[in-house]
């Protein structure tokens, strides 16, 4: 009843107050978006003054990823305190990065994506779940400020200079202590809130079939692999085509690409659906990625389209799939571990891909993983769109 009384008073009286007291969290998306997407515009420059192969750098996403995993484990626990505790690891971690050496860099890396792991994984589930009835307006707001995170990076980097990145970690470390600070005003009653499950409040596994869990975490795991390659990985092929071309450039386009299909998502949704909307994007990503790895001598304005395209057309897909799942599950403890798994796809798809390119000596090989996986999540849409049989509703 207690839990009823509150849905109730945010849902229709609280939402202006909720969307409000929300702000600590999207000021850590901001911050947290830098921080995830830094080490695709780092890469070149790190590959150069560390004198490495693709295939060595290609571990630096693994153990970043790692830590990613083992962060979201604890995540769902206690929601507020996993995004304070995010932020504190990804800013040890960026401080220590800037005096890393290629022995070291694992171990400061491991860091910042345990930060990420923990911070973003509760971050999206207090939105997702806070008020059911804004579910998909509280994960865009946080996914577009994340966009605008990975979009402000390689801005930075640019504003830095590419030779000497120290200042952007130190500076960036110091944002996200920042960040951590803020934090602290997140409304307790709002994370309290989410972190109950009205509908299984002592059931410890998560309320879906195995086959459907399965398909939902293999969906989840090939998003981030996918989007971690590519957002990794263009930078370094673009610069080896072109070297005209700025690292930077290339994730700027990336990224802000992302940050307008996200924008998108909400009147796309509305005159297309969920289902319709997924597969759609799916489909010209596919094509996409399938360009990549066929085009020989690809321009410089061909390599800039793609990357848009292939941007755009990725951005709904996490968000949609986040909100169908939450849809099925409510929050739930188990859920940090459901994106614990996931994290598994950011650290073996760009190792992967890295591992290809210095087999075949050209990153185009290497791209062969991203698309194949991008035919995978086409192959298993209709299982995670389809709709929930009455008996599963509540």
């Amino acid at each position: 009843m207690q839990r009823h009384d509150l849905q109730s008073d945010l849902s229709n009286n609280g939402r202006a107050v909720v969307l409000r007291s929300l702000v600590p969290l999207y000021f850590y998306f901001v911050v947290a978006g830098i921080v995830t997407v830094m080490l695709g515009p780092l890469l070149p420059v790190f590959i150069q003054q560390w004198n490495i192969q693709d295939a060595q750098a290609g571990t630096l996403f693994v153990v970043n990823f790692a830590g990613q995993l083992c962060g979201a484990l604890f995540a769902a626990r206690n929601l507020r305190l996993s995004v304070i505790l995010g932020a504190l690891f990804s800013a040890v971690g960026c401080a220590f990065m800037a005096w890393a050496s290629f022995s070291t860099a694992p171990f400061a890396l491991f860091f910042v994506g345990a930060g990420i792991g923990i911070g973003l994984t509760a971050g999206n589930i207090i939105a997702g779940t806070a008020v059911p009835a804004l579910r998909g307006r509280l994960l865009a707001i946080v996914n577009v400020a994340w966009g605008i995170g990975a979009i402000s990076c390689p801005l930075l980097l640019h504003a830095f200079g590419s030779i000497n990145v120290r200042p952007f970690l130190l500076i960036t470390s110091a944002v996200l202590l920042a960040s951590a600070l803020f934090t602290i005003v997140l409304p307790p009653a709002i994370s309290a809130a989410s972190h109950l499950n009205p509908r299984q409040p002592k059931e410890r596994r998560l309320p879906l079939p195995m086959p459907l869990l399965f398909f939902f975490t293999l969906s989840m795991l090939l998003y981030i692999g996918i989007e971690n390659s590519l957002g990794g990985w263009l930078p370094s092929y673009a610069v080896r085509i072109d070297p005209a071309i700025q690292a930077s450039t290339i994730t700027l386009y990336f990224w802000i690409a992302e940050l307008i299909g996200r924008l998108l998502i909400a009147a796309l949704v509305t005159r297309w659906g969920e289902p319709l909307l997924y597969r759609i994007c799916l489909v010209f990503l596919l094509i996409t990625t399938v360009l990549f790895c066929t085009l020989v001598y690809p321009s410089s304005g061909s390599l800039i389209t793609l990357t848009f395209f292939s941007a755009f057309t990725l951005a709904p897909l996490y968000p949609l799939m986040i909100s169908l799942l939450l849809a099925r599950t409510g929050t739930h403890p188990q859920l940090g571990l459901l994106f614990s798994v996931t994290s598994l796809g950011g650290a073996s798809l760009p190792w992967l891909t890295g591992v290809l390119s210095t087999r075949f000596h050209h990153l185009r090989a290497g791209l062969v993983v991203p698309a194949i996986s991008v035919l995978v999540l086409l192959s298993i849409s209709g299982a995670i769109t389809r709709k929930p049989l009455p008996s599963n509703e509540t």
